[in-house]
């Protein structure tokens, strides 16, 4: 708890003290089931045997931990829990346990990463630690005297049985060492799931991530579940959510999800921010004003036949892209209410949807098929004439949506498909650490994306 906290949980107790002895039980009882929540490595309370009994009573107030901000940028509305009357009540009924537990997301998807991160931990507890070492490609059908350790590995991620291990006799000569149809079948299934090429071939980033150990997976789930705290229990029903870590949208309309498509975020070092805002209009053939930033960056030095080429020219000292194709912003942008100048758009760069990381733009958010994602949201609130209208007319127009629709610009790199598959990624923005040296994990990164993808746009 912060100091204002417990200054109003005595106010609340009317200055008494509170935590009996029934009361301190049930809260060292609900302590001791942290694990159950990733927080088995916080250290909540000191040894109150060595404390007063009025710092006792002050330890065992702040034990009930409130996450701090850690982004520079972090709008999206927190849980309104009013912890004072809350722990008073459940500290007298000796209900701690009960209270703290009524804290946490009552969700299916927080359940499941619980549940996998026991497993993970139990896991971490008998692995080796031998990691794969790199070297040439293994391909398809390929002998490689790392083939034992990457089936140990795929076991170890649930990619293969373990009934693999024992499999019949290996050809003769291969000693198990044959990459055989039934491990490039779990390789490529492992590369789909944490987004790297699903070719089978068994490359550098392929064997850094098969390096990524269970406890190392444990620490994602126990950061993925902090932040699902941090969120309101409570969703809108329709709503846009952008996973930045995955690069993925997720359309929900009345609960259920409707739309999923590719997108393109803000690349390292131009982070996509974590907001919540709202999609108010589209604008059909927008003209883009370069930020002063790429002004100075990329822009620089830009000679006159490529502002010709690109339908670039100063105006009131800012460079302005006219209307078409290859404006920068596509053919469609998504405004959002916001005063950080992020929103959604179409971009002339098709080809970047079909890499696996796209952490590539300066912040804002590219949208595949961005045209027929504009189409349906225009028809299902009844403006797609007047949207069609706007397109045909060649110049900038704006259509205000009757109905604004909630955005959340998220960070998840451990999350459930709708498979219900507890499903990794890397953590592109190194944004895991700091989460993760609260939790008690240190701050050992994990693995990061650099982009090599330098355009210019937004």
């Amino acid at each position: 708890m912060r100091e204002t906290q417990v200054r109003d949980f005595y106010a609340t107790s009317g200055w008494t003290p509170i935590w009996s002895p029934r009361a301190e039980q049930a809260l060292t009882a609900a302590l001791e089931k942290r694990a159950g929540h990733g927080l088995d490595r916080v250290q909540f309370l000191p040894d109150l045997s060595k404390l007063s009994a009025a710092a006792r009573e002050i330890a065992l107030t702040r034990a009930v931990a409130d996450p701090a901000k850690l982004h520079r940028i972090y709008t999206i509305p927190r849980p309104e829990v009013d912890l004072a009357p809350g722990l008073v009540t459940a500290a007298r009924a000796g209900r701690v346990d009960a209270w703290l537990d009524s804290l946490a997301p009552g969700t299916p998807e927080y359940a499941e990463l619980a549940k996998a991160y026991l497993q993970q931990q139990k896991m971490a507890s008998q692995e080796s630690t031998a990691e794969i070492s790199s070297g040439d490609l293994i391909h398809p059908g390929d002998e490689d005297p790392r083939i034992p350790q990457i089936v140990t590995a795929l076991v170890e991620n649930r990619y293969l049985a373990m009934p693999v291990l024992a499999s019949p006799a290996p050809p003769q000569g291969t000693n198990g060492t044959l990459y055989s149809s039934d491990i490039v079948t779990a390789v490529k299934a492992f590369q789909h799931d944490y987004g790297i090429s699903d070719d089978g071939v068994i490359g550098a980033d392929t064997v850094a991530i098969l390096n990524v150990r269970p406890g190392d997976r444990a620490r994602s789930i126990a950061v993925a579940m902090e932040r699902l705290r941090w969120l309101t229990r409570e969703t809108t029903a329709t709503r846009i959510d952008v996973n930045t870590a995955s690069a993925e949208l997720s359309y929900f309309r009345d609960g259920k999800l409707v739309d999923q498509r590719n997108v393109v975020v803000g690349k390292p070092g131009r982070e996509t921010p974590q907001i919540s805002t709202s999609l108010f209009r589209l604008v059909a053939n927008p003209t883009w004003t370069v930020p002063k930033s790429i002004q100075r960056g990329e822009m620089a030095g830009k000679s006159a036949a490529y502002f010709r080429r690109n339908n670039m020219r100063w105006r009131n000292g800012w460079i302005v892209q006219g209307s078409g194709p290859r404006n920068a912003l596509g053919l469609v942008k998504f405004d959002l209410q916001n005063s950080l100048a992020i929103y959604l758009h179409d971009t002339p760069a098709k080809t970047l949807f079909d890499k696996h990381q796209r952490q590539l733009s300066h912040g804002c958010v590219r949208v595949s098929d961005a045209l027929g994602f504009a189409q349906m949201l225009a028809e299902q609130q009844d403006i797609a004439d007047q949207w069609s209208r706007a397109c045909a007319s060649g110049k900038i127009a704006y259509v205000r949506l009757p109905e604004a629709i909630p955005v959340r610009l998220l960070y998840r790199t451990v999350y459930v498909s709708q498979a219900n598959q507890v499903t990794y990624r890397t953590d592109p923005y190194g944004w895991n650490v700091a989460v993760a040296d609260l939790l008690g994990f240190g701050k050992n990164a994990g693995k990061q994306f650099r982009s090599e993808v330098d355009d210019i746009g937004p």
